[in-house]
């Protein structure tokens, strides 16, 4: 592969922001979108792969001398998935699950495989997501984001929701879930009877 400090048009000493304020350029002047009834589209999609990879590249590389590869915390305790996960946010999954996937095997920690699972629930793979967040679960039984998140993925498949962003994370409890709907029909029922009428017959 080329220098990817080359592609992005950065010196190898330039800043993390530098890089990534390099990269958005590129790929805002790249983007496949803004070539889409262009002849040159097909040449703009093979640019906009080879300035993804030259950053994911230098991301990987970066992270790997500062943290000794990939932990479930990087550098002041922060995750060593930032981008994984802003990728995620910005629904990008694809460039997501290729960071993913770049990472070896015996370096997956319970936050990869939350991650993980994150990407196949949004592609909605509910069972093989199920398996990831559960293996998540494991490898770290305290963690409340990896449980809402496992939680979700099985009520999924009942119809129950809530708890559980797969836009990102554990958060924002609450929601249309069965105890919300429950609750709510009582109280409009104890509102009724005050007024004379009865929404709920047998209470």
């Amino acid at each position: 592969m080329t220098d990817p400090y080359k592609v992005l048009g950065v010196s190898p000493s330039a800043s993390d922001e530098e890089v990534k304020d390099a990269y958005r350029k590129l790929a805002k002047k790249y983007h496949p979108d803004q070539y889409s009834d262009s002849p040159l589209a097909e040449l703009a999609s093979e640019k906009m792969k080879e300035i993804n990879e030259a950053y994911d590249t230098i991301v990987a590389q970066r992270k790997n001398r500062t943290t000794g590869g990939y932990t479930s915390s990087g550098p002041r305790g922060t995750s060593s998935f930032s981008d994984v996960r802003s990728y995620i946010m910005a629904g990008r999954i694809a460039d997501a699950e290729q960071l993913l996937n770049g990472v070896p095997v015996e370096s997956r920690n319970a936050e990869w495989y939350f991650l993980k699972g994150t990407v196949l629930f949004r592609r909605g793979w509910l069972e093989e997501a199920k398996e990831h967040f559960t293996r998540a679960c494991q490898m770290d039984p305290g963690n409340p984001e990896y449980q809402a998140a496992l939680n979700q993925a099985m009520n999924q498949r009942s119809g129950v929701y809530g708890g559980y962003n797969p836009n990102m994370g554990a958060s924002n409890v609450g929601g249309c879930n069965t105890c919300d709907v429950c609750q709510g029909l009582i109280c409009a029922d104890c509102c009724c009877e005050c007024m004379g009428g009865d929404l709920i017959p047998c209470c």
